[in-house]
């Protein structure tokens, strides 16, 4: 039997590899040295693991290792890409188009400058979650400098057509950043077939470390950054401040780990999510999918009865089963998911939205409790939930 509770909140942060946490021991201690002294062998040993781990950072999403710059995380990672746009450009553009369903490290850093001189336009979506390109198409404008859109959503999953989008501010001369983040280890990413100039990942959805990300930035004419900090020349003078060798290490490690395995966890976690879905669809007849089913990565399922607050089924199956209400960094947050009503439901529907995320440790027993568990929540929506579903 599986050790309860069965982790599913895979969107929320990923278990760390024992790869991973092997390769990155001995930079706590023996190679301890700063990777910017560069005058004896400890700085160098140093210097040369973060070098290496910037090399498979690049080869796994196409870059060269000169485009990425190592941060603490991807807000970090979304706030450098915007707000270094934002305030390196020295006039004539100031139209910043983003999209209504986008986390709030990218949705709050655009609003705020908005409030800064910038004309902000959040887009809507259609009601499976996807953007519809021609809305982009008729927005941008030789006014825009930056667009942002996600590559999937954190929370319901779906793929945005990113091709597509980066087509269009090709034609206009915009900049254009994705959110990658819960990208790796679930699809192909590759900055040069997405066509997007800047690209956000964070270690620890991907089997790294927490406090570890990257910000590829695509050397071209026309694009440059302002840092968000004051200090040293670190990171080309982007991110100033000692780098943190052994998380570095960590990320790069994950990074060639998901360059090798990714389609075999997405294969497999493909299979055992579309199992489940498609059990409790059978099993539950008033439970609402959200999100697009066909343009989604795998492993990721945002689901609901309306009637039923997200919270209660939380608790309910908090015993057996470690899921969501929506993003993690909304935790505590009173309003339903901002992603969710931005597919047009309604704030009771909205409200009843829990995510379910599966990954490279999920196992086919763990999958048996999972379907256990929510059948007998979900089962109970017109009643209060019994002391027997926890």
């Amino acid at each position: 039997m599986p050790t309860l509770p069965v982790y599913m909140d895979y969107q929320a942060t990923t278990p760390l590899d024992r790869r991973v946490h092997r390769a990155m021991t001995p930079y706590w201690s023996e190679r301890f040295g700063n990777p910017h002294s560069e005058g004896h062998p400890f700085g160098w040993e140093a210097r040369r693991a973060v070098e290496h781990a910037r090399g498979q950072v690049a080869d796994l999403i196409g870059a060269d290792d000169e485009e990425v710059v190592f941060v603490s995380g991807a807000t970090e990672s979304c706030n450098l890409a915007i707000r270094g746009v934002a305030e390196a450009v020295a006039g004539g553009r100031r139209q910043i188009i983003t999209v209504a369903t986008e986390h709030p490290a990218v949705l709050r850093t655009v609003q705020a400058l908005g409030g800064n001189g910038f004309d902000v336009e959040v887009l809507p979506v259609m009601g499976n979650g996807l953007l519809d390109v021609s809305l982009l198409e008729a927005t941008l404008s030789d006014h825009t400098l930056l667009v942002s859109v996600m590559l999937v959503n954190n929370e319901i999953g779906v793929v945005q057509p990113i091709r597509e989008v980066a087509a269009a501010c090709r034609s206009a001369g915009a900049i254009l950043h994705t959110d990658a983040t819960q990208a790796l280890n679930r699809m192909e990413v590759d900055v040069d077939a997405l066509g997007v100039d800047m690209l956000s990942l964070s270690a620890h959805k991907a089997y790294g470390p927490n406090g570890i990300g990257a910000l590829y930035v695509r050397k071209r004419p026309g694009l440059a950054l302002s840092p968000l900090l004051t200090g040293g020349s670190q990171e080309r003078g982007l991110r100033p401040g000692t780098l943190a060798t052994p998380l570095i290490v960590g990320l790069g490690e994950a990074c060639e780990i998901a360059a090798r395995d990714w389609l075999q966890d997405a294969r497999m976690t493909r299979c055992l999510m579309d199992g489940l879905r498609d059990r409790l669809i059978n099993d539950v007849p008033q439970l609402r999918v959200f999100g697009d089913l066909e343009q989604r990565v795998p492993g990721s399922l945002c689901i609901g009865v309306p009637g039923l607050l997200a919270e209660q089924v939380v608790q309910a199956v908090s015993a057996d089963l470690a899921i969501s209400t929506g993003s993690a960094c909304a935790t505590g947050s009173p309003e339903p998911s901002h992603v969710l009503l931005a597919l047009g439901v309604g704030a009771e529907v909205a409200a009843s939205g829990v995510r379910v995320s599966m990954g490279r440790f999920t196992d086919g027993e763990e999958v048996e409790v999972a379907v256990r568990s929510l059948r007998c929540a979900f089962g109970l929506a017109e009643h209060s939930l019994a002391k027997e579903c926890v």
